[in-house]
């Protein structure tokens, strides 16, 4: 085995065998994680939910489908790591908000998980052509001088062109928010296809 692709497949064992946040999960650590040494394409998105949780696939829910409609691709490729790496901001499901916790939704992906994997997984990835930042977590990490809400970063997705993406959570949540912005199927949506498909022809 080459010697990169060895310690490429070391460095994702260590990390689908993480136990750092053992102790502050309502249930067993189960972190998700998908790529390759010649992933094309990078998403990072802010971290499973328990569907995920349960199956072990990334995206593997509502929200995926979304998301892969809006990227204009099928699970065949999707499910693809040498054309897309899949890294959230936390790796494993954080629980949901209760009535003790308040709100609705899923708790925000656990802090260790970035700053611990993340460069180490990018470190091993030379060929990723584009990086999709998802959700604003994602953006709040990766976007470091960004100071603007999400929808104006979104809205001036071409500032992070041609390296990065930047979009809202696909998640059914947000379907008010794009019934308020329409400018976002109508003009981002298809730049962002484009964007996908020039990065796949590098494969």
């Amino acid at each position: 085995m080459d010697k990169n692709k060895h310690t490429f497949s070391q460095l994702l064992t260590q990390i689908r065998a993480c136990q750092l946040c053992r102790k502050n999960l309502p249930h067993e650590p189960r972190p998700i994680v998908q790529a390759s040494t010649q992933s094309q394409i990078l998403i990072i998105g802010q971290a499973p939910g328990r569907k995920v949780h349960e199956s072990g696939m990334p995206w593997d829910d509502a929200s995926g489908d979304r998301l892969r409609e809006w990227l204009g691709v099928s699970k065949t490729a999707f499910y693809n790591p040498e054309s897309f790496a899949i890294m959230p901001m936390g790796f494993c499901f954080p629980g949901s908000h209760n009535k003790t916790t308040g709100g609705s939704g899923d708790l925000p992906p656990m802090k260790i998980c970035a700053p611990t994997w993340h460069d180490k997984l990018l470190a091993q990835m030379p060929e990723i052509k584009l990086t999709l930042i998802i959700g604003q977590y994602a953006m709040k990490h990766h976007l470091e001088s960004n100071k603007a809400n999400l929808t104006q970063t979104v809205k001036n997705y071409k500032d992070f062109l041609p390296q990065k993406f930047v979009l809202p959570h696909p998640s059914p949540r947000n379907n008010i928010w794009m019934a308020k912005n329409p400018w976002f199927e109508s003009e981002v949506l298809p730049a962002l296809k484009k964007k996908i498909s020039i990065a796949l022809q590098y494969q």
